[in-house]
């Protein structure tokens, strides 16, 4: 890395724009900018979720399964930095800094950790500890980063350095292994899984009126 930040507070963005890396500037509500900022937040979110299990990894209660938990957390670790990259990707037009072997390794990491799930039975809702409810956080946020990605492919149709597929597909894929990997941590965990009840059964499960 050529040049390194030495001044963060600039005041170039005091005109409502913010610069790419190419040099070029945008709106900070251009479609581009808002899926730079929702790629973002995921990354801060999924940081959140890596704090909150390297705390549970220190509870004497679950020593025993630490290393289960490493697993996930180490798994995490890797795709900040492929997210960083998936970032370097829609702030450099043209350039496809992610690359296919991470959407492969995302592929291996769904098969691998869903084969130890029992079947699905239920629908899941977001819950149960902080932690299983800080992965489906990190996962809808990857939906929302997935459908702001395609709204800029969308906005620049006809462009000659138009943005690839893959950094849909790699969120797409993300969500999907946030929510297994919410699934697996519950497991791991010792949790039950917070499950939908249809009305029938919340009205009868429901405090009783005097």
């Amino acid at each position: 890395m050529g040049h390194r930040l030495t001044k963060i507070t600039t005041r170039t963005g005091d005109d409502g724009t913010t610069g790419l890396a190419d040099g070029s500037r945008l709106d900070k509500d251009h479609p581009r900018i808002q899926a730079l900022g929702e790629v973002d937040e995921l990354n801060s979110q999924i940081g959140l979720l890596r704090a909150d299990l390297q705390e549970r990894q220190q509870d004497v209660q679950i020593q025993a399964d630490s290393s289960s938990l490493g697993s996930i957390e180490d798994c995490l670790a890797v795709i900040q930095h492929d997210l960083f990259d998936l970032g370097g990707s829609l702030c450099l037009p043209g350039q496809s800094i992610l690359t296919e072997d991470r959407l492969t390794q995302l592929d291996a990491w769904i098969e691998a950790f869903n084969a130890d799930l029992p079947p699905l039975k239920d629908f899941v809702l977001p819950g149960g500890s902080r932690v299983v409810a800080q992965a489906h956080v990190a996962r809808t946020v990857a939906r929302r980063a997935e459908r702001c990605v395609v709204s800029l492919k969308a906005a620049e149709p006809d462009r000659e350095d138009a943005l690839d597929d893959l950094p849909r597909l790699y969120l797409n894929r993300l969500s999907d292994l946030l929510f297994i990997l919410s699934r697996s941590l519950a497991r791991r965990l010792g949790e039950a899984e917070v499950v939908w009840r249809r009305s029938a059964l919340r009205q009868s499960a429901g405090p009783s009126s005097s």
